[in-house]
């Protein structure tokens, strides 16, 4: 993940906001992480992610593994 001053925030905002694009940006206010940029399709997936709903593939993929490994999840539930 890149880093920015607040400073260099400030005055290069424009290539910050590209920058976020790409990948989420810490901005930091003498040496310390005070904000992270990032785009809006990430903040969604990590939205989604923390308010538990999961991908269709990775819930597909955890429903497989139930179904395949049940025996072994009962017996270890005893």
């Amino acid at each position: 993940m890149k880093a920015l001053s607040a400073s260099d925030a400030e005055n290069r905002f424009a290539e910050l906001i590209d920058m976020a694009q790409s990948e989420p940006v810490r901005v930091q206010r003498q040496g310390q992480d005070v904000a992270i940029v990032m785009s809006p399709e990430e903040f969604r997936r990590i939205s989604k992610a923390a308010a538990g709903q999961v991908s269709p593939a990775a819930k597909k993929l955890h429903d497989e593994s139930a179904m395949r490994w049940a025996k072994v999840y009962e017996t270890l539930a005893k």
